[in-house]
């Protein structure tokens, strides 16, 4: 089976927020940080993105703090991003969807009931909902939906050799995990299923539940699947940034 090295990029942060958004209804007082990601798999083929982060235009209209387009965070690592075949989302909120139009060449992963819900169902137009997502990237995801760039996934499946994305709801619809085979064995990219490495701890989900019962079937079946708890990765964590060896700026090396 195919190994690969997973390698996490900063290409946002760190922002500000109270401690309940990283752990849900505790901590309000306190003042925690939190970076925004992308990830990118290497073996011995074609590399594989998790995520596609934000475009410069939303950067910019959000004035988003730290930001370096995802773009430019790959090629740090020697990585086009108009030659990227495969991309996973492992879910359809803004900061983990919309840079997708930076990967015209991308063949797209997501959950058929996630992409449903985001981009069909007249629920997600509410206004609360609306919070999470951006009306340019649902219709660019919708302009690919019958062409082979866009591959709607019916729960867990190996998408490639030692790739397999796993359905992990509970923060959105149908969320989805990634887990990888590596040196060190199954790695978990658990995107925002935990922000920080503490909700997988202390078993206390982040904030944003659509289904709370959901998420805590999640944890377990993460932390089952996962090799060791070591190889659980969060969403949002700056130790991601700071604890594991940087091989470019802002660029590190998780396993």
């Amino acid at each position: 089976m195919e190994e690969y090295k997973i390698y996490a990029l900063k290409y946002a942060g760190p922002l500000s927020s109270s401690g309940a958004l990283m752990m849900w209804l505790k901590e309000w007082e306190e003042t925690v940080e939190r970076n925004y990601y992308i990830w990118c798999l290497k073996g011995e083929g074609e590399p594989v993105v998790v995520d596609a982060g934000v475009s410069p235009e939303l950067a910019k209209e959000r004035n988003l703090a730290g930001y370096v387009s995802p773009a430019e965070m790959l090629s740090r690592i020697g990585i086009k991003a108009d030659e990227v075949r495969h991309v996973i989302l492992t879910h359809i909120h803004w900061d983990h969807a919309d840079g997708v139009t930076l990967f015209p060449n991308a063949t797209i992963y997501i959950q058929k009931e996630e992409y449903r819900f985001w981009v069909k169902d007249p629920l997600s137009k509410r206004a609360p909902l609306q919070f999470f997502v951006v009306d340019s990237y649902l219709e660019y995801l919708a302009s690919l939906e019958g062409t082979d760039r866009l591959v709607l996934l019916k729960g867990d499946r190996e998408i490639l050799p030692g790739i397999e994305c796993l359905l992990a709801p509970g923060h959105d619809v149908a969320l989805q995990a990634v887990a990888v085979n590596t040196a060190k064995g199954k790695a978990i990219l658990g995107s925002d299923c935990a922000h920080t490495f503490r909700n997988y701890q202390e078993d206390w989900p982040s904030t944003f539940i659509f289904d709370l019962p959901g998420w805590m079937r999640t944890y377990d079946k993460l932390r089952e699947a996962a090799s060791s708890p070591e190889l659980l990765f969060p969403g949002h964590d700056p130790m991601m940034t700071t604890q594991y060896e940087q091989v470019a700026e802002d660029v590190t090396l998780l396993v």
